[in-house]
C-alpha cells in the first residue's frame, strides 16, 4: 500500500499521523508511506526520526495573518498546489491522510480531484479552515467528537476517535517506579506543558510548591518544562524538600504516563486523546491562543462529565493550581472517579478503524 499522510506544524496535528502510520506499517509491513509537511512544522525535526520519508512543500499559514502575509500565503498556496501535482504524479498513492493544518490543503485537494481516495482527521470540535474546506471533497472524514458532524456530509463522516501511539498503552508502573526512583504508596504528579513547555503553567507549579508542602512526604512529581524553562524550574524545586524529577522534555512518556495518577496538562487534541485512552485523572489548563478556542472546548467536554477539573489560562495562578490539586488529594476516591469518566471518552483503537475505511475506499476504486 502506498500511502501519503499530510499536514502537521504542530504536534497536535503531526502526531495523530505518526501513529496512523505506525498502525498502518504493523499491519502492511510493505506499505510505502510518506509525510508531507513544510519546513517551519515540527514535522521537520520529527519525522527524520521516525524513519518516514519527508517531503516539503512551499505552503504557508493564512489564518490570523496580516493583508501582506495573506497575499504571500496565497502565492505560497498556487505554489504547492503545483509541487503537490508533481508529488502525487510521482508516487501514485492508494491513499492520502490530511492530519490537518495549512500543509494538508493543498495535497489532500490535488488528491482528491485525481479521483485519489482521501481520508482527514479532524481531532478538534470545531473544524479549522483547511478542513472545513477540505470536508467538501475528501472521500471520508473520520471525527473525534460527535459535535463536529454538523461541519460535515453525514454520509462520509466517521466517529473515530484520535489515532494514538499504540507505545503510549504498553506503560508498566513497577518499571516506572524504578526509572524514576519513586515510592509505590506516593501520589504521582505529572505536569505537561507540552514538547516546548508552556511557561504560565511552569510559574504556577513552582508557585503551588510551598502551598504543597505539608503534603511532601505523600506526593511525588514529574515536571516537563520544555528546553527554555529547564534551569531555573530545576532551581526552584531545590528550594523546596520534594521527592521530583524534573525535565527539559520526557522521552520516557510511556513511563511517565505510566506512574501518573493527576496529569496537569495543556488541553491540545493528542494529549486528550492519550489521557482518555489511558483513563488518566488530569487538571487541564487550555492554551487561550489555540485556533478556534478549541482546547478549552476539549477540555470542558471532559469537565461536563466529571473526567477532569480545569482552570482557565487567565486564572491561573500558585495559590489556585495548588487549592486544585490540594482538594483532589484530600479526597483520594476523586482520581477514581475521574480514570473512569475519563476512560470513557478513550479510543485506543482508532488508528485500526481509519484504516478499516481507507481499506473500503481503496476496495471501492478498484
Amino acid at each position: 500500500m502506498k500511502v501519503i499522510i499530510a499536514g502537521g506544524g504542530t504536534g497536535g496535528h503531526l502526531f495523530p499521523g505518526i501513529a496512523l502510520a505506525e498502525t498502518l506499517t504493523e499491519k502492511y509491513p510493505e506499505s510505502k508511506i510518506v509525510f508531507i509537511g513544510t519546513q517551519k512544522g515540527i514535522e521537520a525535526k520529527v519525522i527524520p526520526k521516525t524513519g518516514y520519508d519527508l517531503i516539503f512543500i512551499s505552503v504557508q499559514g493564512f489564518v490570523g495573518k496580516s493583508l501582506i502575509e495573506k497575499a504571500e500565503s496565497i502565492k505560497s498556496l498556487l505554489k504547492s498546489m503545483f509541487e503537490s501535482k508533481n508529488i502525487i504524479k510521482s508516487l501514485s498513492p492508494d491513499i492520502v491522510f490530511g492530519v490537518g493544518g495549512y500543509a494538508s490543503f493543498p495535497i489532500v485537494l490535488i488528491a482528491s480531484l485525481s479521483k485519489i481516495p482521501t481520508i482527514i482527521l479532524e481531532q478538534n470540535t470545531i473544524p479549522g479552515l483547511a478542513n472545513r474546506i477540505l470536508g467538501k471533497f475528501a472521500s471520508a472524514i473520520a471525527i473525534t467528537y460527535p459535535e463536529t458532524i454538523e461541519y460535515f456530509k453525514k454520509d462520509k463522516t466517521y466517529l473515530t476517535g484520535t489515532p494514538i501511539r499504540k507505545k503510549i498503552l504498553e506503560g508498566n508502573r513497577d518499571r516506572a517506579i524504578k526509572l524514576f526512583s519513586f515510592e509505590e504508596n506516593r501520589t504521582t504528579i505529572l505536569i505537561l506543558g507540552g514538547s516546548l513547555g508552556a511557561r504560565k503553567i511552569n510559574k504556577a507549579m513552582t508557585e503551588a510548591l510551598s502551598y504543597l508542602i505539608p503534603f511532601k512526604d505523600s506526593i511525588q512529581i514529574i515536571h516537563q518544562t520544555g528546553e527554555y524553562d529547564y534551569n531555573w524550574v530545576l532551581k526552584e524545586y531545590k528550594n523546596f524538600p520534594f521527592k521530583a524529577n524534573v525535565f527539559p522534555f520526557i522521552y520516557n512518556m510511556v513511563e511517565a504516563y505510566s506512574v501518573a495518577d493527576l496529569v496537569i496538562s495543556r488541553a491540545g487534541a493528542s494529549t486528550v486523546a492519550e489521557l482518555t485512552a489511558l483513563g488518566k485523572a488530569s487538571i487541564l489548563i487550555p492554551y487561550p491562543y489555540a485556533a478556534y478556542n478549541h482546547q478549552e472546548m476539549n477540555a470542558r467536554r471532559l469537565l461536563s462529565r466529571g473526567a477532569c477539573d480545569l482552570i482557565l489560562d487567565r486564572e491561573l495562578n500558585g495559590e489556585i493550581l495548588a487549592k486544585k490539586i490540594i482538594k483532589i488529594l484530600e479526597k483520594p476516591e476523586t482520581i477514581r472517579d475521574m480514570e473512569i469518566a475519563s476512560l470513557s471518552f478513550g479510543k485506543p483503537n482508532a488508528g485500526e478503524k481509519i484504516i478499516e475505511i481507507a481499506e473500503s475506499l481503496i476496495r471501492r476504486k478498484r
